[in-house]
């Protein structure tokens, strides 16, 4: 009999984080993306593969961005900031529910808020002491869990410490760029 929690396979779950422990030198997840321009303020990103455990697993997705049409786009898809938060939102939101299934916690409903405000003067390079980026992103978890509000603590204190895109957010990342020019 399986023991599945909030959808997830927890015996799975276990195994796989006994492989990471075993193979701490191949410990290693490598996600690619490649994104062209489209036309006016729209991009079109395209996942095709990503690495793990030294091995390359092939699959396609397609993803969309453009601007509102407010910020000179033809508003036909999410704009790059509302994609980053969604990523940060969909990460938040399996670390919650796998943290709890790991537990033996069911999880009834779960639902993140974020937001987070841009100064337009720092895009448009208006104002060189005025950051592009978020000052600060604000979000809230609603979640109803089989569980103590004290447990429930403990599960967001772990998502806190353990999840991918909380850590981007709220750490530096050194970005290592290449321009090529075709001529």
């Amino acid at each position: 009999m399986k023991n599945i929690v909030n959808g997830i396979n927890v015996d799975e779950f276990k195994q796989f984080a006994e492989k990471v422990t075993q193979n701490p030198d191949k410990a290693k997840a490598r996600f690619n993306v490649d994104t062209r321009w489209a036309g006016q303020t729209r991009s079109v990103s395209t996942m095709n593969s990503y690495d793990l455990f030294g091995d390359n697993i092939k699959r396609t997705f397609h993803v969309a961005a453009d601007e509102p049409s407010e910020i000179l786009g033809s508003n036909t898809a999410p704009n790059p900031q509302e994609l980053l938060i969604a990523a940060l939102n969909a990460c938040l939101t399996v670390a919650y529910v796998a943290v709890a299934a790991s537990k033996g916690i069911t999880v009834n409903s779960l639902k993140i808020e974020t937001s987070g405000e841009l100064d337009l003067r720092g895009f448009l390079g208006l104002d060189e002491n005025v950051n592009p980026g978020y000052d600060s992103v604000q979000y809230t978890v609603y979640i109803d869990a089989d569980a103590s509000s004290e447990v429930l603590d403990e599960i967001h204190q772990a998502v806190i410490k353990t999840s991918p895109n909380y850590a981007n957010f709220s750490r530096s990342i050194k970005m290592e760029s290449n321009l090529v020019v075709n001529s």
